[in-house]
Formats: C-alpha cells, structure tokens, sequence
C-alpha cells in the first residue's frame, strides 16, 4: 500500500483553515498515487487546544468538520485524520480521536487510550480515555491506529503521578490484535533530546513486534511549544528508512511493500535544533497573532545579538527594528558592536540614547532624590532599563510591532532582570535558553553563515547591563559555567541543594537556589518563550510565588 504522510502545521482554533490545509494534502496524495493519507494529532482544531475545547460547542463543531472533509476529499482515498469527538460520548465528555475518512463518510474512529498528564500536558481536564483498543481495517490491511502518548507506554518520567507499567500497554494490545503496521498520530513538542527518544521508543516497539511504524508528528509553533515534526518511518527491522524535515512542513509517499532499504540519515548539531527552533517558534507566533514585524533593544551584548539573529531568520530583516539606547555608562564599543550587527543583518537600526530622559527624572523634585541618593543604585539601574523599555513598547504601540525580550534562562532564573524594563515585550525569544546555550548558538550563526554575522566584540566581552560604572554580571553573578550547571541541576532535575554542594561551593548554590525561588514572582510576569527543556520557566513549571521554601 502506498501512503503519504503529511506533516502539516495547523494553527489552533482555525478549524476551517486546518480542514483546508488537510484537504489540499489529500489532492497531493491522490496525484501522488497514494491509497491513504496519515495526518497528525488532533489536526483539525490544532494542538494544544487548551480551553477552546470547554467552549460550548466547540469539540461538536470538530465533528461537523470531519464529517464535511469526508465529503470532500477523494473519494477512492482513505484518510486519517485526528480531531476532537464527542460522538456517540455522553454530553460533557471529549475525546482526543483521529478517524478513517474514505467514500465520503467517517468510516471508523478510535480515540487515544493513554492522556498525558505531566509537564506541558493537561489531558485529563479535557478528554475521557479510551476503554479499549482496536485496528481499523484498510483495503486488506489492519491499521495499528494510535495517538501520540499511546506509544510512550512504559517510558519512565519523573512527572507522572502514577505508575506508568500500571497503565494498559496499547502497542502491545494492537500487536496481539494482528496489526499489520502501526501508524502514530502525534503532537508531540520539541525539546532538545526529543527527536532521539521518539526514534528510540519507535524502535523499541518495532523490536518488540516486528512490524513497519509511521510515525506523523505536527509541526509549527503554537504559543510557547514548538513542534519539531522529525516524521519518521521505520521498518519492521527497526530501520529508519524515512526522516521527514525538522521545523518545517513536509509531505512524503511510503511503498509499505517496497520500503528504502538503506537507514534514513540524521545529523543535526545541537545548535542548529536550538536556532531552528527558536526561529519557528517566533516565526509562527509571530504569523498566527498576526504580526508582520517585531521590535528589540540592541545594547551590543550577546543577548539581544542573538535575539536578533533569530528575529532576522524568522521575520525577514526587513522586518526588524533596532533600538539602540545608550546611557551615560554606555561603552563606545557597545554602539559600535550593535551597529555592526544591525548592518551585518540589515536590520532597520537607530540609535535612541536615553540620558536625557535619564536626567529628567533625576530633576523631578518627587521622585529624583531616590535616584540622586545613591547615584548608580539599584533604583537607578531598573529606571534606565525601565526607560529603554518604554522607547521599545512606544515604538511597538506606534507602528503595531511585536516588542521582543531578549533575556536568557541564567538571568531569569536568579532575577537579573528588571521587570517593565528589559522584561517588557510580547515574546521572550531566549527565555529558555542558558548563557552557554546563548554563546554556543551565537557562534553556530558565525559558523554557518561563513562570515561575521554577530561581531567578534560582542562574543568576546564580558557581560555587561552597563547601567553603573564599571559593571560586569560576574560582579552579581556567579561565574555562568557554574551558575549554568547549578541551575540544571536545581530547574531540570529538581536535584536538592544539599546533593549539588557535593560539586559545587554550598553557599553558592544556596544563593542560587534562594535567587530561584524568590523570584519567582518576576518569572510569572515575564512574556511567553520557547520550550526547550523539559522544565522550561511558564506552564511546564509551576511554582509558588508567595512561599518560604526550605532550600535544603
């Protein structure tokens, strides 16, 4: 049988758009010969839904669609699809469901068994599980049909709340059924080890059952997820014989009966997930909110370098407008580093110093004595970065731009940052992404453009806020390679203070874990980001604000 998989980025709520965008895949796969068409999780309302799916009608509306795409597409080919279903469900329940559309109608439809619960993922609020599980017959062919989580049966997580061998084992059930190849249907977002434990999770079942898997993934930012799509399909040999593109939308054709018999390669760097990455998901967040151009800082530090360099790959250079705002502790090379970035990516730049804003408020007789008191204070250093963020949200509001953040997961975790200040924006475009990280792809973009893209003088100065004399961040901070690691330990694998002072000096990772929690406060205000972790800061981490933590 032949079968075209379609790796699509829907856009969510966009029911009628993500129908279309599925219809025209179905003409494609029939000019291309295929006999069925394999699309990915919940496809036509696009994924996550979040609470549309609570909004009275709105799961029923789904099934309208469906029923209407199957009059529509051609008839001779069969096409899977996922979707939202209440039907045949008793009023108020939901179900995360894909079905066989073919000849017109909805031919049959299964419903996912296994609904995660952890991280990023809310299921149980919004879907009842299946009660059982069952192929779908095909032109002669039993289709092992599932849905994303149900293929991660078994996988340990250190954010599940029960048992997961307690769980029923859908792989396994459909093998037992004699399915002739299982078929994915996944929304299943990026982090950076991802795209290798879906292949190793695929793998695993194909060894265990022998049989071909197709695995079809979303693609496309949706608030602070990205999908990586990284399709794959893997032979009843464990081969991965197709790769379908990372971060982009792709459409492939599969012979199950002539699969490639050589390995399908995969050689990405690490820094090039992270870029793509960031780039889709700004890019996307950008184009579904309906913005066509965006607007940052550029104080010359490799923050907003990067930030930049990202908001050039994803808008276009056109598209992006610079701000640089030098104070009076501002460094010559600080402009200078900025210009020739704006120039090296043909940003739309100027220069907008903010002393005299600076001196305005120093002058005001209600508020200039708790500047002049203590000169460079900490008050003093939040209002100029204050000041710079309101020049960037009144260019925003004036021409309709998205204001970026440009600050990095060190900063944020331990709350050196300002908030309305360098805070201030639509979309944080580092948010989850640690100071070596920032280096390491700032270099990449070097290295990949064959040429200077961000200059020399940016990656190789040390950091800087420059809002009092003679400033450093290794002044406030630990140095990053430490404070980098501690944060791993203390963010991503919740390891305890006590355990990290093992390899670390203890009153430095005490302050560190002091800093994280008590600034918690500034991280729920910040703007929305990229998950790239698995324990990125916003809905993936939930912590208490008002708290007195031990930090033992």
């Amino acid at each position: 049988m032949r079968i075209a998989l379609a790796q699509l980025n829907p856009t969510v709520g966009d029911v009628r758009g993500n129908a279309e965008l599925v219809r025209q895949a179905a003409l494609r796969a029939q000019e291309s010969g295929a006999e069925l068409l394999v699309c990915s999780e919940l496809v036509l309302c696009g994924y996550p839904p979040k609470d549309l799916l609570l909004r009275a009608g709105f799961a029923a509306g789904c099934d309208r669609a469906v029923r209407e795409l199957a009059s529509v597409i051609p008839p001779e080919l069969g096409v899977i699809v996922g979707h939202p279903t209440v039907q045949g469900l008793r009023e108020g329940r939901i179900a995360n469901g894909a079905s066989l559309l073919h000849e017109g109608r909805v031919v049959a439809t299964i419903h996912k068994l296994l609904l995660p619960n952890y991280d990023v993922f809310d299921e149980h609020r919004y879907f009842r599980p299946a009660s059982e599980t069952a192929p779908i017959e095909f032109r002669g062919l039993r289709l092992g049909v599932h849905i994303c989580e149900d293929a991660w049966w078994g996988e340990p997580s250190t954010f599940y709340h029960d048992e997961p061998l307690s769980r029923p084992n859908p792989i396994a059930e459909l093998a037992r059924q004699g399915v002739d190849v299982f078929i994915n249907l996944s929304a299943s977002p990026f982090e950076l080890t991802k795209p290798d434990r879906r292949q190793t999770i695929v793998t695993r079942h194909v060894r265990a059952h022998q049989r071909p898997f197709l695995f079809v993934n979303q693609v496309g930012g949706n608030d602070d997820l990205v999908f990586d799509g990284h399709s794959l399909v893997v032979d009843a040999q464990a081969r991965v014989v197709e790769r379908l593109a990372s971060f982009a939308t792709d459409f492939r054709i599969v012979d199950l009966d002539v699969l490639p018999s050589e390995p399908a390669p995969f050689d990405h760097p690490r820094e090039r997930l992270i870029l793509d990455a960031l780039t889709l998901g700004l890019q996307d967040y950008m184009r579904k909110s309906g913005f066509t151009d965006c607007v940052l800082g550029l104080s010359g530090g490799i923050d907003s370098a990067l930030a930049a360099c990202v908001a050039a790959r994803a808008a276009g250079p056109a598209h992006v407008h610079g701000l640089m705002m030098p104070s009076r502790y501002s460094t010559p090379h600080s402009v200078a580093d900025a210009e020739a970035l704006a120039a090296n990516l043909g940003l739309d730049a100027q220069v907008v110093p903010i002393d005299a804003v600076h001196r305005a408020y120093e002058a005001l007789p209600t508020i200039g004595g708790d500047l002049t008191s203590e000169s460079a204070g900490l008050a003093d250093q939040n209002l100029q970065a204050r000041i710079r963020g309101a020049m960037v949200m009144t260019r925003s509001n004036r021409h309709g731009w998205i204001a970026l953040a440009t600050g990095n997961k060190s900063e944020l975790a331990v709350g050196y940052c300002t908030l309305y200040g360098d805070m201030a924006g639509g979309f944080a475009v580092l948010s989850d992404l640690l100071k070596r990280d920032v280096y390491a792809v700032s270099r990449y973009v070097n290295k990949s453009a064959g040429r200077e893209v961000i200059p020399a003088g940016t990656l190789s100065k040390p950091p800087s806020a420059e809002l009092a004399p003679d400033q450093f961040d290794q002044d406030s901070l630990p140095p990053y390679p430490v404070l980098d690691a501690i944060l791993e330990g203390l963010v991503e694998r919740e390891e305890s203070v006590t355990f990290l002072s093992q390899f670390y000096p203890p009153e430095t990772v005490r302050w560190v874990a002091q800093k994280l929690d008590r600034n918690e406060f500034k991280r729920r205000q910040m703007p929305p980001g990229i998950k790239l972790s698995q324990r990125a800061f916003g809905t993936g981490r939930r912590m208490p604000m008002a708290a007195r933590v031990d930090v033992e």
